[in-house]
């Protein structure tokens, strides 16, 4: 009854999220929330109704497929299990926990350093014991340092969180039509996206939408504004696209053995996919992301190996790797200086960027346990830092060392688990796949693109941009969801 209206609000979300800005702002990252919640709604009241009236038209495509447990929650229940449902709720209930205001004598036991701010806020001497402190002086307070910017990332969480698992519990992603939609609408945006931003900087306009970026705008950016926004968003675009391509090149396969054949039977939606990947990664390159463009290396080597045909005892694909070749050719013929001068000058940004992380590391020394708050580490880092720079650091050019410092050793540990286990779980589906399955491509796509954006993220603000998160949510569902059997040609 609803699928088509969760459908609608699910693809909105797939181009409101980078085309505004990234959604950076409140307002951006708020609608965001709010098309999550919206979705959600929906769908718990469609079970509900489909519970109370037992009517098929709430519920599942058919009841005997959910009665037999191939499909819905269910169907991924026994796949692996309820874990990953457990530790992101635990997650959560942390996050909470830092914004409880707790008594002096409990948050100086969690969280001494915690106590030693707040004493500072409130003109306090250090080395008065808590226990002599007038509780109109220091009424009890959070572990975070800054509750107001914690609510505003759990806020973050809970609904990216809740994306997450609806779309792997629920049963929006069996559908292979509406998966392959999806993926074409993510293409879409991605290649729009490229062309759109080399358009604006090669013609000397130099415009993101209505804004005026003349003076600015060095390299392709998109409408990320920041071009290493730009070129994180790309990098998990790139791999599904490719692993599209080749699911729809596996079906061929099954028709054609002669590669004349394959290759006069070569449609014109998979030359425009193709053309479409060779876009992106143009635009990848003249972002200048130095690791933009070393992780999107990584990952197509990655590929290489992953899409081998294991069958006829190939060490790596070549397709790949021709891709690759393809752009890069197209890319040096327009010219590449500006790229390898950023590589070239890139000894004084990693020297920043070191003393950042050594910084951030003491925060996370002085609150090991749980964290200073998370979406605190702006108000926390003037602190620590221990070098003179002009303006201010609100981010520590890594998503995990400034995670870690904000909620603390039990916090990132919860999510290691977490992540190793859905890693774990995916790789194992995608290796009971056969080569011939177009649907293994798609994971392999999908994994590589989680796996390339964590990698740029070890070096630059990544996860916490709310359009990398929120497609980040979405294809660890799609790596998790594919079927082991073969989707119908017609579905593509």
């Amino acid at each position: 009854m609803f699928g088509w209206a969760i459908q609608i609000i699910l693809i909105f979300l797939l181009i409101f999220t980078p085309v505004a800005f990234g959604s950076m702002d409140i307002w951006a990252f708020s609608l965001m929330e709010l098309g999550i919640l919206l979705i959600l709604s929906l769908y718990s009241f469609q079970e509900i109704l489909f519970l109370i009236s037992g009517n098929p038209a709430f519920g599942p495509p058919n009841a005997e497929a959910i009665a037999q447990g191939t499909t819905g929650f269910y169907a991924v229940k026994k796949k692996f299990s309820v874990f990953p449902l457990v530790l992101l709720l635990l997650f959560l209930a942390i996050i909470l926990f830092q914004l409880i205001p707790l008594p002096t004598e409990i948050l100086k036991f969690l969280s001494p350093k915690t106590v030693e701010i707040r004493q500072l806020l409130s003109c306090l001497p250090l080395n008065l014991p808590s226990s002599s402190i007038p509780a109109a002086h220091f009424p009890a307070s959070p572990l975070s340092v800054f509750p107001f910017a914690t609510q505003i990332e759990f806020f973050k969480w809970i609904s990216l969180i809740g994306l997450f698992l609806f779309l792997v519990y629920g049963r929006l992603l069996d559908d292979g039509r509406i998966r392959n939609r999806l993926i074409l609408i993510i293409i879409l945006v991605g290649a729009g996206e490229a062309f759109y931003g080399m358009i604006e900087f090669f013609s000397g306009h130099r415009h993101i939408l209505f804004l005026d970026d003349s003076s600015s705008m060095t390299s392709v950016s998109g409408t990320f504004i920041n071009p290493n926004y730009f070129a994180g968003y790309l990098l998990m675009v790139i791999p599904l696209a490719t692993g599209y391509l080749f699911s729809r090149l596996a079906i061929q396969e099954d028709h054609f053995v002669d590669w004349r054949q394959r290759i006069s039977s070569v449609e014109g939606k998979n030359l425009l996919i193709g053309f479409g990947i060779i876009l992106m990664i143009l635009g990848l390159f003249f972002s200048a992301s130095r690791m933009g463009i070393i992780s999107l290396l990584l990952s197509f080597s990655l590929l290489a190996i992953l899409f081998r045909d294991r069958q006829q005892g190939r060490r790596f694909s070549r397709t790949p790797i021709l891709v690759v070749g393809l752009a890069l050719l197209w890319a040096a013929s327009i010219g590449l200086d500006a790229v390898i001068s950023r590589f070239l000058s890139g000894s004084e940004s990693l020297k920043l960027r070191w003393m950042i992380w050594g910084d951030t590391l003491n925060i996370l020394k002085d609150f090991p346990l749980l964290g200073s708050g998370l979406g605190t580490f702006a108000q926390v880092f003037p602190m620590y830092r221990s070098f003179h720079i002009h303006g201010s650091i609100t981010h520590a050019e890594n998503d995990f060392v400034q995670l870690a410092s904000e909620v603390g050793f039990l916090g990132i540990g919860i999510l290691a688990v977490g992540f190793l286990y859905i890693l774990l779980k995916t790789t194992s589906g995608i290796r009971s796949l056969s080569t011939r399955n177009p649907q293994r491509y798609i994971a392999i796509g999908g994994l590589v693109g989680v796996l390339a954006l964590m990698f740029h993220s070890m070096v630059e603000r990544n996860l916490q941009v709310p359009a990398h998160a929120f497609l980040f949510s979405c294809l660890w569902a799609l790596a998790l969801k594919i079927p082991t059997s073969k989707t119908p040609l017609e579905s593509f």
